[in-house]
């Protein structure tokens, strides 16, 4: 979680308060950050990469909740500070657990080894699975690790910005014949995610590819000792608008060999 007191400095230091938000966002930059945190102790308090981690509503820090704030990237070591919604529920998926049968005709033994977010996708599309919730046979992977965004703008909570060279990573990527499919993992029940997560890589496969992008959210959970995957799928009605991010479907699956 991103550090209170760090940020509350941050706040008063750079007179965010006095800034009028109905203009457009606050731009900050990382010497600014540096500058209000040079006195604090720890790594937590002052490194500029872990105060900007704000992945979640939660995470944000006290003065960000109190003010409906949220943090995005402009470009390498410049932020935006927004106002207004900037993340994305994840509704727990409910429907009955699904029973999908392996396309493999082996078991696979490096799947039990360990147990990591990674490790559970990949086991996923092995089997096919990911093929098979997106309705597309032709899915191979081919997008893993860190990227930097081309330039490209964007409206969220009715604000213009405008955003170039930031660096993305998503789990996996998965190109068809028509479509790109992005995947963010998580090994853990997670009930919110700021929509930059999903909204920066989508932009920059559009752009890069030129086909339709999909974007998929997965998590593997334990239930009663048994593997379940779920899988929330969702679409941006309007590419340019950040905010404007809507689900599309969901499903849960046990794989049975």
């Amino acid at each position: 979680m991103a550090s209170d007191n760090s940020w509350k400095k941050i706040y008063d230091d750079c007179n965010i308060g006095q800034h009028d938000f109905t203009k457009g966002p606050f731009v900050l930059k990382a010497e600014q950050i540096k500058k209000a945190c040079q006195n604090f102790k720890s790594t937590a308090e002052k490194e500029v990469r872990i105060l900007c981690k704000q992945d979640s509503r939660e995470s944000r820090p006290q003065i960000f909740k109190e003010n409906n704030l949220f943090i995005l990237p402009k470009h390498n070591g410049v932020y935006y500070i927004v106002k207004g919604e900037g993340y994305i529920d994840i509704p727990d998926i409910t429907t009955p657990v699904k029973t999908y049968n392996s396309k493999l005709d082996f078991e696979l033994k490096s799947s039990v080894v360990g147990n990591s977010e990674m490790q559970h996708l990949d086991y996923a599309y092995a089997n096919s699975l990911i093929r098979t919730f997106m309705n597309d046979p032709s899915l191979v992977l081919t997008i893993r690790g860190r990227k930097y965004t081309p330039p490209f703008s964007f409206k969220t909570n009715g604000v213009l910005l405008s955003t170039e060279s930031v660096q993305t990573e998503v789990d996996a990527g998965y190109e068809g014949r028509d479509s790109i499919v992005l995947i963010e993992a998580k090994n853990s029940m997670t009930t919110n995610t700021i929509i930059r997560q999903l909204y920066y890589p989508f932009r920059q496969w559009q752009e890069a590819t030129g086909k339709t992008v999909y974007t998929v959210f997965f998590e593997r959970r334990c239930i009663e000792g048994e593997e379940i995957y779920y899988m929330w799928q969702y679409e941006f009605t309007d590419p340019n608008d950040y905010n404007s991010i809507r689900l599309v479907k969901t499903d849960r699956y046990r794989i049975v060999k």
